[in-house]
C-alpha cells in the first residue's frame, strides 16, 4: 500500500517518540506535578499537533524552509528561548498538591503550537518525510499515512512518560523532594536543546572561532591523564573542552 515500509516507519516512530526530548521531559514533569488527568490536554496537544505539523512540512512548509533556511534557524532560536522560559517556569514553580486547581499544566493549544518551535520535532518530521516517502506512490497520501502512524504509535510512547512522572510522585511527597525534581527536569530540558542548536550558524562558526581565539592565548596544556604526551592548545581544532579536575589544578581535554 503506497509502497511504504511500514515496519521501518513504526520502528522509527517508536524510537524517536520514546526517547528523551523536550516533549517527554515536560510530560514527565507534568505527570509528577499534576497527575495523569490534568496532563491529558498537554498529551493530546503533542500527539495531534505533531502529526499536523508533519503533514504541513511534507506538503509544502519543508520546501519553503529549504529555500529560506534562515526561517528554520529563526524558529530554532525562538524555540530555544521558549524552552529556556519553560525550564525556568518548571524550576521556579511553587510546589502544589496534585489536585490543587491553582496549578496550571500546559494546555492543548500551547502544546500543539509548541511543536513548531520544538527542535526535536523538526528533526523527526523532516527525517520521516525524507527517509520514508517513495516516488512510486502518491506523495501526499504517504505523508498522511506517516502522520497517522506517528499518532497511533507515538501516543502510547508519550503516555509512558506521563505514567512515569505520576509514578515518581509517590516518592516526591515532601515539598523539598518535588522541588529538587522540578529543578532537575528543568536542567534536563535545557540539555535537550544542545543537539539541535549545534547546527545553527552561530554555534558552528562564530562560537568555535571565538573559543579558539580565547584558548590559544592561554599558556596551558591539556592532556589525557593516561597519556604521558600532552597536547598544546595551539593544536586545538575546535572540538576540545577544558575541564578542571576537582582534586588538582591540572586539566583534561576530551572530545564532544
Amino acid at each position: 500500500m503506497q509502497n511504504l515500509d511500514y515496519y521501518s516507519i513504526i520502528l522509527f516512530v517508536i524510537a524517536t517518540c520514546v526517547t528523551p526530548g523536550p516533549n517527554n521531559v515536560m510530560l514527565m514533569s507534568s505527570g509528577a506535578n499534576f497527575g495523569m488527568g490534568r496532563t491529558l490536554r498537554h498529551l493530546a496537544g503533542i500527539n495531534i499537533g505533531f502529526p499536523l505539523m508533519l503533514v504541513a512540512v511534507g506538503l509544502g512548509a519543508g520546501a519553503i524552509f529549504r529555500q529560506y533556511p534562515w526561517l528554520q534557524d529563526g524558529l530554532k532560536v525562538i524555540g530555544a528561548v521558549y524552552l529556556l522560559y519553560l525550564a525556568y517556569q518548571i524550576a521556579s514553580a511553587p510546589v502544589v498538591d496534585m489536585d490543587d486547581p491553582s496549578g496550571k499544566p500546559l494546555g492543548f493549544t500551547a502544546a500543539a503550537l509548541f511543536q513548531w518551535v520544538n527542535p526535536k520535532a523538526w528533526v523527526m518530521a523532516m527525517g520521516a518525510v525524507l527517509a520514508f516517502t517513495s516516488p512510486l506512490g502518491a506523495f501526499s497520501v504517504q505523508v498522511l499515512l506517516i502522520a497517522l502512524l506517528f499518532f497511533l504509535f507515538g501516543s502510547p510512547c508519550s503516555l509512558l512518560w506521563v505514567f512515569f512522572g505520576q509514578y515518581l510522585r509517590r516518592f516526591l511527597t515532601r515539598p523539598p523532594c518535588l522541588k529538587a525534581f522540578n529543578i532537575t527536569m528543568s536542567l534536563v530540558l535545557v540539555m535537550s536543546l544542545i543537539p539541535a542548536l549545534r547546527g545553527l550558524p552561530f554555534i558552528t562558526t562564530v562560537l568555535p572561532l571565538w573559543s579558539k581565539t580565547v584558548f590559544s592565548n592561554l599558556e596551558v596544556f591539556c592532556w589525557d591523564p593516561g597519556d604521558p604526551y600532552p597536547y598544546h592548545l595551539d593544536n586545538w581544532e575546535g572540538d576540545w573542552i577544558i575541564s578542571y579536575r576537582g582534586d588538582a589544578m591540572d586539566m583534561k581535554g576530551f572530545y564532544v
